[in-house]
């Protein structure tokens, strides 16, 4: 594979030293980027992070910091449509994917990275929200993670009673009458950490990490999104119904909730866990979508949880690459 160097803000990202970001080109010609960081020393492995909707490398450099402190090599995605990867509408602040199964396509390129980078193995992945939806087909379908994690995974989208047929009709039916590339109503193209003030946020409890966010995309407005698409919600729609339907992978699961969960289906993560024979739910007293972006005295001990998670399962051999 021949690399190709890609911009990383190393001035907002605020993760190890030595990190570094490549272009890659899909199976279906999409540009996306994927970063690095490597620990010093033996690692115990690499830990593959898929963010969520909206996010973008830098925003996971405080993860991948505190990961290499314990001994892990990070990678993590710029997914299609967002961060510094090809935006997939002519307005580049609405959030779209044409098939949700098209993100697999990108995870095979950054598998393929990984591969060609000779990252330490056992491989481990970490999926938040929308690539917690990602990372479980993934593991189901890959075979390459000896072990997987999850905070706040989209295996189901949070709406109020009276927002959920609206959101459905909207989603189906306007994709269907040609209005796929449009938004839901009520959305805003403006990012949310953006728009939303800190008091009555749906992310995070701690002020400096939700600070961080709005530095970084003040910094950086090329990596803000907004509003989904319809399409992108049918899509996403059809795909956590699909998950819910398969049966739960043998891998080992590790998977944390927040109590105030807002944005995502508390009822089918718990469904999931509760069929997960090698799988365990945590719930995070007071904690938001994100745990990984909470204070350091709630998300210090998640990620302590997640590093002895991924080496009792260092054993497990499962990192073999599947190509497609």
């Amino acid at each position: 594979m021949e690399l190709s160097p890609a911009p990383f803000f190393e001035d907002v990202a605020g993760g190890p030293a030595g990190g570094q970001a490549h272009w890659l080109m899909t199976s279906d010609q999409k540009r996306i980027r994927v970063g690095h960081w490597r620990p010093v020393g033996r690692a115990h492995g690499t830990v593959m992070v898929f963010p969520g909707r909206t996010e973008y490398i830098e925003k996971y450099g405080n993860t991948a910091q505190e990961f290499v402190n314990r001994g892990f090599a990070v990678l993590a995605v710029d997914w299609r449509g967002q961060g510094l990867a090809d935006r997939l509408l002519e307005n580049p602040r609405i959030g779209h994917v044409d098939h949700f199964t098209d993100y697999q396509h990108d995870v095979q390129a950054t598998l393929d990275l990984a591969d060609a980078l000779d990252l330490p193995k056992p491989w481990y992945v970490v999926g938040h929200s929308m690539g917690g939806a990602i990372g479980l087909r993934a593991v189901i379908e890959k075979g390459c993670f000896a072990a997987c994690a999850f905070t706040g995974p989209m295996w189901g989208i949070f709406f109020t009673p009276v927002m959920k047929p609206l959101s459905r009709v909207t989603a189906y039916w306007g994709t269907a009458l040609g209005l796929g590339e449009r938004t839901p109503p009520t959305t805003t193209l403006e990012s949310y950490v953006l728009s939303q003030p800190f008091d009555g946020n749906m992310l995070t409890r701690d002020p400096d990490m939700y600070r961080m966010m709005q530095n970084q995309l003040n910094a950086h407005p090329e990596l803000a999104l907004g509003a989904p698409s319809n399409r992108w919600l049918r899509e996403s729609l059809d795909e956590c119904e699909w998950l819910m339907e398969q049966p739960a992978p043998k891998t080992p699961c590790l998977t944390f909730l927040g109590s105030h969960e807002q944005i995502v289906d508390r009822k089918a993560i718990r469904a999931r866990m509760a069929n997960w024979p090698n799988g365990t739910l945590i719930e995070i007293p007071n904690g938001e979508h994100e745990v990984l972006m909470e204070a350091p005295d709630v998300r210090g001990p998640v990620l302590d949880q997640l590093a002895r998670h991924f080496r009792a399962n260092q054993s497990n051999g499962a990192s073999k690459l599947v190509s497609t």
